[in-house]
């Protein structure tokens, strides 16, 4: 016979684990600023436990509103706790219609604490015959374990038994609170016997047995200390053992066996999910739970007469997507397409699937010259989901793709820039409320690209990605208008997406000897550091190991810890920085670090990441991920090669033009000043702009009060320093960092700013009270850019957030002002056949690689594109550079 099923039941701590999950996630909130953090890690803890232990019965205990008898007994019990912070206030009642929805039941008693509700329901089901489950992180609730009660720490995934109760404070579980009542407990304020610890009161109990035999025989206690301690505090200590004592014996309004788990309400939990933006919780319902596309045909074409009719169908738009076996465009090797037309149909033309059994696809150059005409004619609007992906996949097949209309990655990411992630998943999810298929549902294991997906799951998933992408346009090109967002959208954000591609194929071109020649002098530098470290140090250790270099700096030197972290005291930048002042080992290490990752990160990755086929370094650029409209570079970051130091400027010397060319570099000279004197309009700002005045010595000027011909050098890179300081919102504090000075000295130096430069102070206050009112703020070009940070109740937060809101209007009309070059910049080269390519966005840089023959005219070209890109109070500046590297050029 088989051994009978044993019921489980398992009873959360309610308010403690909301606490747990509140401190446990930090920062994490919706797009509209509506805090989540405690919600997301309650939720995630609970989903985990119905998953991985499948609970018969379930409880959520809260503590009741109000005092409880221990609050009678003892007036200063837990007096002393701060108040529940706002931002977990508000997220309180979210926590229990969640319980409601995932058909649990919540239990709280007036008068009483959930610590008292938990024993004594533990005690009832333990009584039935029912293993029970506590999950809390509170020890005091060790006083009811037993063979058939047990805590659970879902954050440590521990279990504690009788055993481990016994084992951890020498005395059966039951007496846990003659432990308390002799050492107190200060996080609820139970007082016990000042001068008596947990050792001492462990081993006054199995002295004595009990506390009862210990209070009657107090005299027989050998420590004068502890007998004092005892005698002293008789009623404190009797009173301490009431108080940690959880009362057992509690009226119960339900039974153990009434808190049947339920089937949750899926439904109800996917909106909440959807509204609070958990796309990693949505994952977790289940498939049968979530709504999919309206009936949908997914026709395969395996055919000629096939291909021609679906084909004959497209007239003014098509929706498009290509499968590949690359995430890397330039790298990828064409599978199939698939196009959409209208709702409820969608085709899918495999021409590279291989795998046993394979049917026979029509070839791929036939697909292509069928469909060569429809993709390249302007006249026929193209869809896609991230289209510049599926752009250079068709260019390096011979297709160049126009009318390129509408990008549903792109209208989902200006209208909600905050958000981290626009794939379509995930916006199928949040637009439309649909669950699609995955990569990886498609995939699944041992398949080493898509060609090796069959045709059948392929054309439903391709299908799907094109029937999705056509119903997220219809959705969200009148949101992008009623958003007033389409002039950006369609004159910024879409033709940039074929300046991108075009910059991407055509890469750059790296010295590969040079940077071989460079990683040698690296490694020589590096050892020759290293050995002055371990001479600074007196020892040799593994300078990458901060456990190690916490002992060198913070035990061995003794060198004074300025913030601790999880494990151990910081050693990061910041903190070497301070500490290089009171020794030289600190400043060796930071010169370590810095060449170290400039020569992993640069060095040496890049050479292996050159294009077999073309030779060149090939960048992607991302339009959809910074929140002020930035873009920014990976697979790899070239935007991130230092621009000082000597090695930075080393590096740039591998980045060369083929012979016969030249390299060209031009960057908006002070461009976020520039705006800011447009923004704020303040007098004096504008007149050194239009006088074309040095802004940095002409604010070295009056922080200082010496005429602009006095201004040392040190006084103008101050000047720089709170110049750029004032766009980003620093603090006092902030700018003392900065410049190495008092903070006292940093508030005069901002003070005195605003003193002469009252516009602008005006101007940001009105932006932050106007930000903080519609909470958002806007670019020259209206991108917007939600900051609900600013409604925050936390100090820290809503700081951020008039930081955030100062700085967003400037940093993004500057992004989208180079924006705006690029494009014009690419229609003059096609407008004048010349031979000239982008190459870069380096954020307020652009790099092109020039045949020496066009010189001179591309450098008049670019020069005027950028300062005439858009008309401010202050006139643009661009300065640029032609050199043989990037270097020279810079």
């Amino acid at each position: 016979m088989s051994e009978p099923v044993i019921p489980s039941l398992y009873l959360i701590d309610g308010n403690s684990y909301i606490y747990r999950a509140f401190y446990a996630i930090r920062g994490l909130s919706t797009s509209t600023g509506m805090p989540t953090n405690a919600i997301y890690g309650f939720t995630n803890m609970i989903l985990k436990i119905l998953r991985e232990k499948t609970p018969d019965y379930f409880a959520v205990v809260f503590d009741a509103p109000g005092p409880t008898k221990r609050h009678e007994a003892y007036e200063q019990y837990k007096a002393h706790r701060p108040g529940m912070p706002d931002e977990l206030k508000q997220q309180v009642p979210v926590i229990k219609e969640i319980i409601n929805a995932l058909r649990i039941q919540t239990i709280e008693k007036p008068g009483y604490e959930a610590d008292d509700i938990l024993g004594a329901i533990a005690k009832e089901a333990e009584a039935e015959g029912v293993d029970v489950y506590i999950v809390t992180g509170d020890k005091d609730m060790c006083q009811v374990v037993s063979p058939k009660i047990k805590l659970y720490d879902t954050m440590k995934e521990k279990v504690t038994e009788e055993k481990d109760v016994t084992g951890r404070f020498g005395v059966k579980p039951s007496q846990f609170p003659e432990i308390i009542a002799l050492m107190g407990d200060a996080s609820d304020n139970i007082p016990g016997a000042p001068g008596i610890g947990e050792k001492t009161a462990v081993r006054l109990l199995k002295e004595f047995g009990n506390l009862d035999n210990l209070l009657k025989n107090y005299k027989d206690i050998k420590n004068a200390r502890a007998k004092k301690a005892v005698s002293e505090n008789m009623d404190n200590i009797k009173l301490s053992l009431e108080l940690a004592t959880i009362h057992l014996d509690m009226p119960l309004d339900i039974s153990a066996k009434e808190l049947k788990q339920g089937e949750p309400d899926w439904t109800k939990l996917l909106e909440y999910f959807r509204k609070f933006e958990f796309s990693s919780l949505i994952k977790l319902i289940p498939d049968r739970e979530t709504p999919a596309l309206e009936k949908t045909e997914y026709i395969t074409i395996l055919d000629k007469n096939a291909l021609n009719k679906a084909l004959s169908s497209i007239t003014n738009e098509i929706t498009i997507d290509t499968e590949t076996t690359s995430e890397s465009p330039m790298n990828a090797g064409l599978v199939g397409i698939s196009f959409s037309v209208e709702p409820g149909k969608a085709y899918y033309v495999p021409v590279s699937h291989s795998y046993p059994g394979v049917p026979e696809q029509l070839p791929k150059d036939y697909v292509l010259e069928q469909m060569k005409g429809i993709l390249e004619d302007p006249g026929i609007s193209k869809t896609g989901h991230n289209i510049k992906y599926d752009f250079i996949v068709l260019k390096n097949e011979g297709i160049n793709l126009n009318g390129i209309a509408f990008d549903t990655m792109l209208a989902s990411y200006l209208l909600n820039p905050n958000k981290t992630n626009h794939n379509l998943t995930d916006a199928a999810m949040d637009y439309l409320g649909i669950k699609k298929l995955s990569f990886n549902d498609v995939m699944g294991k041992g398949k080493k690209d898509f060609s090796e997906v069959s045709i059948e799951d392929a054309a439903k998933y391709s299908g799907e990605d094109s029937a999705v992408t056509l119903k997220l346009k219809k959705y969200l090109e009148p949101a992008i208008e009623k958003e007033n967002l389409s002039k950006l959208f369609h004159e910024i954000e879409v033709p940039l997406i074929e300046v991108l591609a075009d910059m991407e194929m055509a890469g750059v071109k790296i010295d590969l000897s040079l940077m071989e020649s460079f990683s040698e002098q690296m490694a020589k530098e590096l050892a020759s550091i290293e050995q002055r470290i371990y001479f600074l140090a007196g020892d040799e250790f593994n300078i990458n190991s901060p456990k190690q270099l916490q002992e060198i700096l913070f035990e061995k030197i003794g060198l004074k810890p300025a913030r601790k972290t999880k494990t151990g005291y910081s050693t990061d930048i910041d903190v070497l920085e301070q500490l290089a002042l009171e020794h030289e080992l600190p400043e060796e290490i930071i010169e370590y670090r810095t060449l170290a990752k400039l020569k992993n990160t640069y060095v040496d990755a890049l050479p292996k990441l050159v294009h077999p086929g073309t030779g060149r370094l090939h960048t992607s650029f991302n339009q959809t991920i910074t929140a002020t409209g930035r873009l920014s570079s990976s697979a790899p970051n070239l935007q991130n090669i230092p621009v000082r130091g000597e090695w930075g400027k080393r590096i740039r010397e591998a980045f060369i033009a083929e012979n016969g060319n030249l390299l060209l570099s031009s960057d908006y000279s002070q461009i976020e000043l520039r705006i800011l004197a447009h923004l704020s309009e303040d007098e004096k700002l504008m007149e050194i702009f239009e006088k074309d005045g040095d802004i940095h010595t002409g604010t070295a000027s009056e922080l200082f009060g010496v005429p602009a011909a006095e201004v040392t050098a040190e006084m103008r890179r101050s000047a720089k320093t709170v110049n750029f300081g004032v766009i980003y919102g620093i603090s006092p504090y902030g700018l003392s960092r900065q410049l190495g000075i008092s903070p006292e000295e940093a508030r005069y130096y901002i003070e005195t700013y605003f003193a002469r430069h009252s516009g602008v102070r005006k101007y940001i206050d009105t932006l932050i009270e106007e930000a903080t009112g519609t909470g958002c703020v806007s670019t020259i070009f209206e991108r917007k850019r939600p900051i609900p940070e600013l409604k925050s109740t936390n100090k820290n937060i809503r700081q951020l957030g008039e930081r955030l809101a100062t700085n967003s209007p400037i940093q993004g009309s500057a992004a989208d002002i180079i924006k705006v070059s690029m494009i014009n910049i690419r229609k003059r080269l096609e407008k004048e056949n010349l031979k000239s390519k982008m190459l870069l966005q380096v954020h307020d840089e652009l790099l092109f690689e020039i045949p020496e023959k066009e010189k001179d005219a591309i450098e008049q070209l670019v020069r005027e594109e950028m300062e005439n890109a858009v008309q401010l109070r202050v006139p643009l500046k661009a300065d640029t550079g032609i050199g043989k590297n990037w270097a020279e050029a810079h």
